[in-house]
Parts: C-alpha cells; structure tokens; sequence
C-alpha cells in the first residue's frame, strides 16, 4: 500500500490471466482506491476481518497486450496469506480479459516473458 501526495492512494492486487494449454500468468498490479479508504484497508490488511475484504479501485498499470490503465476493477482476498485478487470489472475488456481463455503466445510475448 501507498499514498503518493497529490496523486492518490494504491493497493497491490494480483491480476490473474488463463492461458491456452492450461497454463496461466498473474501480474502483480497497483489498483488506484479512494484515498479515504487507505487508511480503513491497512487496519484490515493485518486482522483477522482480511478476509473479507473487498477493493473497488481502478488499474493503475497497463497490461499487455490489452493497456486497459484506469479500468475499474474489484479485487478479492482468494487466499489469506496472499494480496487480494483482481476478480471482476465493469470495463468490458478488463472482464472478459479475467473470464476468457488468452494464447500463450500472444500474452507472454506482449508482456515480455516469452
């Protein structure tokens, strides 16, 4: 988490993507939150409530090979030991980008990995 003056407030997330031949690739985000809530999600990040906790924020990365930078986005904790995850979007791409199946090829190749 961080708070950067006269810019905002961001939390890390992890963005997961399925890939062909079933394989995947999760990109570790920031997610631009309203920065009255920073404060209310550091209290939750160490407590037991974590849990349940739900992020409603905005990408603040591109992603490759899509961009989708400030596409809205929630965020779930799938698993307690690890940062929330990116799990649904109004933005159309960014939800079917979280839905669909993507070519091995064409994402690990965008994003440099291939």
């Amino acid at each position: 988490m961080m708070r950067v003056p006269e810019i905002g407030a961001f939390v890390r997330a992890l963005l997961p993507i399925r890939l062909t031949d079933g394989q995947s690739i999760t990109f570790g985000v920031w997610l631009a939150i309203d920065p009255r809530e920073l404060e209310s999600v550091f209290v939750l990040w160490w407590a037991p409530e974590y849990r349940d906790l739900r992020l409603a924020g905005r990408l603040a990365n591109t992603i490759p090979p899509w961009g989708m930078l400030a596409a809205p986005v929630e965020a779930v904790v799938r698993d307690t030991e690890e940062t929330p995850y990116c799990d649904r979007s109004s933005d159309r791409q960014l939800d079917r980008v979280l839905r669909d199946e993507w070519p091995h090829d064409l994402v690990l190749s965008a994003a440099g990995t291939a």
